[in-house]
């Protein structure tokens, strides 16, 4: 399939009376204090679906999202799901990447509470958030994804259009299964490749990324990630031409207990994010070429000028941005690594650098 396809988390920029501050931060692995462990989650529960049986309706457990993206001036918003009373909530990575500050509001005590990031699995775009100061929320139900068949009914439920309050319910059919998809971000212009998607009708909209997609019994099998990029927001479209796509929630679930165990892995990344501070492209043959600075960040304070290329980082070579953010995987913040870089007049350089703690990737 070459179709591309949009996430469903929602971003507006923010007006500021300071220049905006853009930056590319690499990932890298914290542990945090994790709290409620994988076994405070109920294991799913397998409910074969009859025929002709009605969407769900909304049920309890969803968390609507809001963030500040401080580094570039922007606001997002999505959905989460309750994974345990204690406040642990499961969502999709784009959600809260970027993210500087989080907010979560559980829709069914009406009460806000600030977050922070557990973990995150960026290939498989699942992340993990802890509600501070959380208790006996009502968790939402996980279901078995395997009994889903070809034109079950289904709901997705979620804070379209990043509004808040009572979350938004649509529904429509599963149309297919085990698609692969490419998943834009155009707020950043970074895509990703998920496969295994159960392809939906219901007609989820910006905002609704990371929320539940719900049997007729009210179980979550899936979690809402992204939709055809052809879909218009107020905008009617022609029945059946909209198209959905939800991660199955079991694999989801597995990721994210893996999270809550604090087990990071070469896709899974626990706690704190470390940052370079600058924002980079290919540098053709070689490298990773910085295009801008973040004042104040480690980067900033070594010296590296705009227009250098990246060549190594902690003595493994940089031959793409990728592999810079691919290297950040092994640092957290607070270390100190040391960087390479050819300047724009072709003179080779290196600097220790201090990282520091930046928004998860």
């Amino acid at each position: 399939m070459n179709e591309v396809f949009e996430h469903r988390g929602l971003r507006s920029a923010i007006p500021l009376l300071l220049a905006a501050l853009l930056a590319l931060v690499a990932p890298g692995c914290q542990a945090l204090d994790r709290g409620a462990g994988p076994e405070d989650v109920p294991p799913p529960v397998k409910t074969p679906v009859a025929e002709h049986e009605k969407p769900s309706g909304r049920r309890p457990g969803v968390v609507n999202i809001d963030t500040e993206q401080g580094l570039n001036s922007t606001r997002a918003a999505g959905t989460g799901i309750v994974m345990d009373p204690s406040g642990l909530v499961l969502t999709n990575n784009h959600v809260i990447q970027g993210a500087t500050t989080i907010k979560g509001t559980d829709t069914d005590n009406r009460r806000s509470y600030t977050a922070q990031i557990v973990g995150y699995d960026r290939q498989s775009d699942v992340a993990v958030i802890r509600l501070y100061g959380a208790a006996r929320l009502k968790a939402a139900v996980f279901g078995d994804p395997s009994t889903v068949g070809v034109g079950d009914p289904v709901t997705a439920v979620g804070n379209a259009g990043g509004k808040g309050g009572t979350p938004t319910v649509v529904t429509g059919k599963v149309t297919s299964l085990d698609q692969t998809v490419t998943a834009r971000d155009d707020s950043d212009g970074t895509s990703e490749r998920l496969t295994g998607m159960i392809e939906t009708s219901a007609p989820i909209r910006p905002g609704d990324s990371g929320g539940p997609l719900l049997n007729t019994r009210g179980r979550v099998i899936g979690i809402n990630t992204a939709a055809s990029a052809s879909f218009t927001v107020g905008k009617s479209k022609p029945k059946g031409t909209h198209r959905g796509y939800a991660i199955p929630s079991d694999r989801a679930l597995a990721i994210a207990r893996q999270i809550a165990r604090g087990q990071a892995s070469a896709t899974v990344h626990i706690g704190r994010t470390a940052m370079l501070g600058v924002k980079v492209r290919s540098g053709g043959t070689q490298g990773a070429q910085v295009v801008e600075v973040v004042p104040g960040t480690p980067a900033d304070e070594a010296g590296v000028p705009v227009g250098a290329t990246i060549i190594s980082l902690g003595g493994a070579a940089v031959d793409s941005p990728t592999t810079l953010t691919g290297l950040m995987l092994a640092h957290h913040p607070g270390e100190t690594v040391r960087m390479e870089w050819f300047t724009a007049q072709g003179a080779r350089t290196a600097a220790m650098l201090r990282l520091a703690d930046g928004p998860p990737q």
